[in-house]
């Protein structure tokens, strides 16, 4: 049993690992190329017209490959986890539904029109059409969310006596206290991801010599996007869900932070450490007295219960990896602020086009905010365990008894390989996109 529950385990993660890059991506892609279309509309500068139709086209290849892989998750509720489904299916099902209904649909239908139809619509029309792309993603992120945070904190259910979960407050979905600050975390999230591949591409551009205009464009757009979602990120966003965590999971929060025992008088914020299990604390750690408190609680003398106030049972059962997440995540996020902090600085002076460092530093930085939001999703995913169902069911009740742990094993190394090509053959294309650069548009339109 051990075996098939970490089988199917690593599947599932692997799986929606590899699937979130693209979604991260276009959700906050979609926002910037309103913002470059607008833009259009607004001064009539053909450049920023192309902008808008040259990353609808990277937008586009995201939308597929985001859809490719999503599907697979969806019949993994129904093989690997099909207790899980059968037994909660009546609420987590009508969110997944709407989100495959009407965001889907809505998202999918309007890149249609976006893509093709510019000289069939006009531009105030093809505007809204992009507009509309931009609230079906952002409308499926929140659906989607919405049932990640039933599964953090159940809200408006009820269990009949054949133990399934019947939804009795409809509202209560979208009422959820833990749904609003995760949501917009995760969409700042997002928009730090597009805002550092915009700025990447627009640096390499410079640094290559090659669409300088656009290069600059891009950079400049990037940065002012990141600086603002980088800071949004930390606050008020994240302050707001660590603030949940505090007071729906403190047993996470002990975790996330390392904090074995309970401390009197206020409690440290580590900056570094490593997890020593066997030993109830953190090794070669740095930390700054009372800090954690204070950020929690605003009060420099707060008292944080630590693991060893909670019953071993329901301690999260991969404390390393909910600590490690934690903090890459809020390091990288860190790091992301000084960036941006330092590129808006170099902007406002006029001298950033012409500072190569900087510009290296946004270009080889694409792959940190994926690690991020990645991390950001395993500290919430490891968070909750041993939990399916925060308090209510544990991961072992939610198995599917019939799939062996040979045929998840195979079929995950399946999914590997395929997913291996499929990455391979994307990173082909958006290069093929890049290299080409913007003004190639110019030359099919005249």
């Amino acid at each position: 049993m051990e075996d098939m529950i970490l089988y199917n385990r690593l599947q599932f993660a692997f799986t929606i690992t590899f699937h979130y890059l693209f979604p991260q991506l276009t959700m906050g892609l979609s926002l910037m190329i309103v913002y470059f279309k607008w833009k259009f509309l607004r001064t009539k500068i053909d450049d920023y017209n192309h902008a808008a139709k040259f990353w609808m086209k990277i937008f586009a290849l995201n939308f597929t490959m985001g859809v490719v892989t999503g599907i697979p998750m969806e019949f993994q509720f129904g093989t690997n986890w099909a207790k899980f489904s059968e037994l909660t299916g009546g609420i987590i099902g009508q969110t997944l539904a709407m989100e495959g209904m009407f965001s889907f649909f809505l998202e999918s239908s309007f890149l249609g029109m976006f893509l093709f139809g510019e000289k069939l619509l006009g531009h105030k029309l093809h505007f809204l059409s992009g507009l509309m792309v931009f609230i079906g993603s952002w409308a499926s992120g929140f659906l989607i969310i919405a049932t990640h945070s039933w599964m953090q904190y159940p809200v408006g259910y009820e269990i009949v006596e054949n133990g399934k979960f019947v939804l009795n407050n409809f509202t209560a979905l979208f009422n959820n206290p833990w749904l609003w600050p995760s949501y917009l975390h995760n969409q700042a999230g997002s928009l730090i991801t597009s805002s550092f591949f915009v700025a990447a591409v627009g640096a390499f551009y410079l640094l290559s010599n090659k669409h300088s205009r656009f290069g600059k464009m891009f950079v400049k757009t990037g940065v002012i996007f990141g600086v603002i979602s980088s800071i949004v990120v930390a606050f008020p966003t994240g302050d707001m869900a660590a603030k949940n965590v505090v007071k729906y999971q403190p047993v996470t929060f002990a975790a996330m932070e390392g904090i074995f025992k309970t401390e009197k008088g206020g409690s440290e914020i580590v900056l570094i450490g490593q997890p020593d299990m066997q030993n109830k604390k953190l090794d070669n750690k740095i930390a700054v007295p009372n800090v954690l408190s204070f950020l929690t609680y605003q009060r420099w003398d707060a008292e944080i219960k630590g693991l060893n106030e909670f019953d071993e049972s329901i301690h999260p059962t991969n404390i390393p990896g909910l600590y490690y997440g934690y903090h890459i995540m809020a390091g990288l996020g860190t790091i992301f602020i000084a960036i941006m902090l330092t590129a808006t600085f170099l902007l406002w002076k006029n001298r950033l086009f012409q500072t190569k460092w900087l510009l290296w530093i946004l270009m080889f930085m694409i792959p940190f905010p994926y690690i991020a939001n990645t991390a950001g999703w395993y500290t919430a995913e490891l968070g909750r365990q041993p939990w399916l169902v925060y308090n209510l069911m544990r991961m072992v009740d939610g198995v599917s008894p019939t799939v062996s742990s040979g045929n998840t094993l195979f079929t995950l190394l399946g999914f590997v390989g395929l997913y291996i090509l499929l990455g391979l053959l994307f990173l082909m294309l958006v290069l093929k996109i890049i290299r080409k650069g913007p003004e190639s548009q110019i030359v099919l339109n005249n």
